[in-house]
């Protein structure tokens, strides 16, 4: 699946976006200090396509993403540099937080 889920969470002023590769929700990764699950309480939202996305990302105060694709569109895009990513196994996490 090419998709990614975006879950978008407002609370006051802030807005929350957790987004992940469509392939690796509710799995467990391996291979960092500690296992991370891909959990769907915190990721599923709606399944759309990058450029949506990107768009919800471009608007959150603080966005969470993991998965390949999501980060490497992230990083072409100038949301987050290279250097702020981490590995969990193969598989890339970041975080922003607009201030």
């Amino acid at each position: 699946m090419e998709g990614v889920y975006v879950k978008v969470v407002r609370q006051g002023r802030d807005t929350l976006v957790a987004v992940c590769d469509a392939e690796i929700l509710g799995k467990t990764l391996e291979g960092g200090r500690v296992p991370f699950t891909v959990s769907e309480r915190f990721y599923k939202g709606t399944l759309c396509d990058l450029a949506e996305a990107l768009e919800a990302m471009g608007k959150a105060s603080i966005v969470n993403m993991v998965g390949k694709r999501i980060v490497a569109a992230a990083i072409e895009g100038n949301l987050v540099q290279e250097a702020g990513v981490i590995y969990i196994g193969d598989v890339p996490h970041a975080q922003m937080v607009h201030l």
